[in-house]
């Protein structure tokens, strides 16, 4: 139901914008061929790429909310991604092309001739521009669309890129000084980093990057809450999509609860998490912590305060005692910054020359959520 509802969003707020850029399209390139204005045209060339960066997001969205299947269980939601790909090649490639043509006029000039009509048109497209952004934007975050969002800063840049036609256009008429071709080339550059810009976002969307604190911390708050639950570790968040979170997690618990207990636990948390943020928790994985043994607990004090004492370690769980097999188990999360191998071997040696009668079972465990 809420994808249905996302959907709708997305592609009435597109529609929107498809028939204001039409409209400015038609009246800007009147406009700029009636007065010979490469400024004007490229002001229009702009507009054309948000019409079809506005189809792409109509189209991607349509696809991405394809039921799974079996070939694709965990749906279509990363066609999103690949249709902001698309959008921006598009952008790139009017970008390209208008340096292009500004290079020539600027070696060829040809002198503009603005008339009234003309600087209307451009004024009145600072004010659409200036609304439709505003309102495509607020909608992409309401509907936690990047791609929306990108459209409506898109369009709010465009506001100002006529801005600066209406700026050259009247130094030409008070000075006669022609600035045409320039602020068309510096129009195209803002053309080519807006497209470079939205590469960026959807590459680091595929790749997988780190999830936003505000999420995790909403997930771990939600499982925190359960009195059973001693510590939250290890939470994944698998992205496929807007609003398409596969996740996993550890928790941990005393080790007297039976499988019964956990059972239930673990479906409860399940459910709560996505109830309240559609995070699917996959799975819960379960450490068991010391409940019955006062050794097991100075043994987990003093073993915690030696890892800690090293430079960037970041967190310590997971801790348990085996006395009966001489084992003992946790894992470690390591900064990023740091030589990760050199340090876990460090402190896997400082734990052994401490306790050199037991096995040790040391997880290096990934720096993934807040």
């Amino acid at each position: 139901m809420q994808d249905n509802i996302r959907e709708k969003v997305i592609i009435k707020t597109s529609v929107i914008g498809i028939i204001a850029n039409v409209v400015l399209v038609i009246f800007k390139t009147i406009a700029g061929i009636a007065v010979n204005s490469i400024a004007v045209i490229l002001d229009a060339v702009n507009n054309l790429t948000d019409v079809i960066s506005s189809i792409v997001t109509i189209v991607g969205t349509k696809l991405a909310n394809k039921e799974p299947t079996k070939k694709h269980p965990y749906g279509y939601g990363r066609l999103e991604y690949m249709s902001q790909l698309i959008v921006a090649a598009i952008i790139l490639y009017a970008g390209i092309s208008s340096v292009i043509e500004c290079i020539k006029k600027i070696i060829y000039p040809e002198a503009a001739d603005y008339s009234t009509v003309s600087l209307i048109i451009i004024s009145a497209a600072v004010v659409v521009k200036l609304f439709l952004g505003t309102y495509v934007r607020k909608k992409g975050k309401e509907v936690r669309s990047g791609t929306l969002e990108a459209s409506g800063s898109d369009a709010l840049f465009d506001a100002v890129i006529s801005i600066s036609v209406l700026l050259s256009a009247a130094i030409y008429m008070i000075f006669g000084l022609s600035l045409e071709a320039w602020v068309g080339a510096a129009i195209s550059l803002f053309i080519i980093r807006s497209g470079l810009g939205m590469i960026k976002d959807a590459v680091d969307e595929m790749l997988g990057h780190r999830e936003s604190g505000e999420l995790t911390k909403t997930v771990k708050t939600i499982i925190g809450i359960e009195e059973d639950v001693h510590g939250i570790y290890d939470l994944m968040l698998h992205d496929y999509g807007p609003d398409r979170h596969l996740a996993s997690v550890h928790i941990e618990v005393d080790d007297n609860m039976t499988a019964q207990q956990i059972d239930v636990l673990s479906r409860r948390i399940q459910e709560k998490v996505y109830n309240e943020t559609s995070v699917i928790l996959t799975a819960v994985g379960i450490y068991s912590r010391n409940t019955c043994d006062d050794e097991a607990a100075r043994m987990r004090l003093e073993i915690r305060r030696l890892v800690m004492s090293h430079d960037g370690l970041l967190q310590f769980h997971g801790f348990y005692v085996d006395f009966e097999n001489k084992t003992i188990s946790f894992d470690i999360i390591i900064d990023f910054e740091e030589d990760r191998k050199s340090l876990y071997q460090h402190i896997y040696d400082d734990v052994h020359e401490k306790y050199p009668d037991f096995t040790l079972s040391i997880t290096l465990d990934t720096d993934i959520t807040d």
